[in-house]
């Protein structure tokens, strides 16, 4: 009778375990981590390049630093003006500016530089530390994270792809979710408009270029996709 007892009690016991479901803690991943892929291809950035980024903040920004590290508040976008990937990216690969470069070589032997590539094809890369300063627009650098785009045929034709258009508003919102002190998004052709702001810390009133890329048409798609997001344009003069 007891055992009859104790194998009733039993069988209750484990109906009741199966009829709970089991608790099962989930993460919901940050915007951050799910919904980009990125792929680290490092630029060469050694004692050299990192000595002539203090030398470069000193000269031109009047800072005299420990660090390279910047505050993101920016994001550049840009065109290589260069159609393959790999000249793209042995142009910037090099510490120390290409003899070609003539047109910024008085302001630094520093080379050009930028925190991202974006293949044709949307792949995206990482070049260097995202927080490291790149040198990509004059007067902004301690300030922005640059976007480099593989097209721009010749420096002026606006030949970016539907996928480089994704993969930049993917790229956009990932940098603001994981630096909240970023603001402004603005085209490289935008960025002389800086020049009232208090960002704007380029000393040498000479030291100018005009730009192009990435073009309005491309600024303007990247925009609409991530507006939601209060990023500020240029002030217009």
């Amino acid at each position: 009778m007891i055992k009859n007892i104790v194998l009733f009690l039993m069988f209750l016991a484990l109906n009741a375990c199966a009829s709970q479901k089991p608790h099962i803690e989930k993460s919901t991943p940050k915007q951050t981590d799910a919904s980009i892929k990125i792929i680290d291809k490092p630029i060469i950035f050694k004692k050299e390049r990192i000595a002539m980024t203090k030398s470069y903040i000193a000269s031109h920004y009047g800072k005299h630093v420990n660090t390279i590290q910047i505050t993101p508040k920016i994001i550049v976008l840009h065109w290589t003006a260069e159609m393959s990937f790999d000249k793209s990216f042995k142009r910037l690969q090099p510490q120390r500016l290409l003899s070609d470069r003539k047109d910024i070589a008085k302001a630094s032997a520093l080379n050009v530089s930028a925190q991202f590539l974006v293949a044709r094809d949307g792949t995206i890369y990482r070049l260097m530390p995202e927080n490291w300063m790149a040198r990509h627009v004059i007067g902004l650098n301690y300030s922005s994270i640059g976007v480099e785009n593989v097209g721009g045929k010749n420096n002026k034709i606006d030949d970016l792809t539907p996928a480089q258009v994704q993969s930049n508003i993917k790229l956009v919102r990932y940098l603001k979710a994981k630096y909240p002190t970023i603001t402004y998004l603005i085209g490289h052709h935008e960025y002389k408009q800086m020049e009232s702001t208090p960002l704007w810390l380029e000393k040498d009133k000479g030291y100018r270029t005009n730009k192009s890329d990435p073009g309005s048409n491309f600024m303007s798609k990247v925009r609409k996709a991530v507006k939601n997001l209060n990023l500020k344009k240029p002030p217009r003069h």
